[in-house]
Parts: structure tokens; sequence; C-alpha cells
């Protein structure tokens, strides 16, 4: 009983317990963006974590819209079988936290003996970039709303247009 006390221990105090986990997105995701991250609009979007580097994004709808740097990300018309649509983007940061308690119990027995301490930080953070697409028509309704007529159309061309900008070299 003692050495599964022991061994529970050890494994309790060399692990690292989970404070924080950012969602799992594989491909893309059609949800209220809000529910997503608290900075989003309250509306539906399409969301993809971005694996890319700082500003890669902007860049890549700069370029292939041709918006000179003029309100890239914000309204951009974009023309899906002969309809017009506007979309805007919006960029943010979920980490992954994770706290280490062998850290912290290793730096508490250093304290104790009146030696310095070795870990400074106990928190770990990894961060996970996420972009959500939201879409509307000239007549200002959400088209990634599920009753919307042409949802699927945009739906085609969002996932084209991830795949273009995922598989492109920097900007």
């Amino acid at each position: 009983m003692r050495q599964l006390l022991t061994i529970m221990l050890l494994f309790l105090l060399s692990s690292c317990i989970t404070l924080r986990k950012a969602p799992e997105v594989t491909t893309h995701k059609v949800a209220t963006a809000k529910k997503f991250q608290r900075k989003f609009p309250k509306q539906k979007a399409f969301i993809f974590e971005d694996p890319k580097e700082a500003d890669q994004f902007y860049n890549y709808i700069n370029i292939k819209f041709q918006l000179n740097d003029n309100d890239v990300g914000f309204d951009v018309p974009i023309d899906i079988n002969n309809n017009l649509y506007y979309f805007t983007y919006h960029e943010a940061e979920i980490p992954d936290k994770k706290f280490n308690l062998l850290g912290l119990t290793v730096d508490a027995a250093l304290t104790a003996n009146k030696l310095d301490p070795i870990f400074n930080n106990y928190v770990n953070r990894k961060g996970h970039w996420f972009i959500a697409i939201t879409v509307r028509d000239v007549e200002n309704k959400n088209c990634l709303n599920s009753n919307y007529k042409n949802r699927k159309e945009v739906l085609d061309y969002l996932q084209l247009l991830q795949n273009e900008y995922l598989n492109s070299p920097r900007f």
C-alpha cells in the first residue's frame, strides 16, 4: 500500500495539470463565433486554425483580392456564382495552459532549504491561432446561417479559400 501511495505521489508531482485547452478544429468548423472566442462577433462563422506565422493571412487576403492595404479583412467583396458577398475575418489566440507541479515542488523544497529556486515559471503556454470568417450578402444577411439559401456555395468557396491559403507559400 505504501509503495502504491509513493508511486501515485511521484506521478502527481511529475505531471502537468491542464488549466486550459484550445479547441480542436481539424479542418474547419461553422459555429457562433462568440461561443468559440469571446472577442469574436455574435454571428455564425467559418472557423479554422491558422498554423502559419503572424500576418500571413492578412498578406494572403491583401494580395489575392488586390486590396493595397485598404480595409483588408473588413467587408472584402467576393463573387460566388455571380452573387456579391462581403466577408470579414477576425483572428485570436487561444493558448493551452499547463501547470507544472514538479517545478513548484522542487522550488518549494529548495526555498525551504534556503537555496535559490530553479524554476521561475510554473505555467507552460502554447498558443494556437484561429481565424473566424463571417460572410454577409448585400441585404446584410449572414450567409452561414443554416437556413440561408446559398449556404453550401458560400461554404464551398470558404473551404477553397482556406485550402489555397494553407497550401500556399509564405506571403
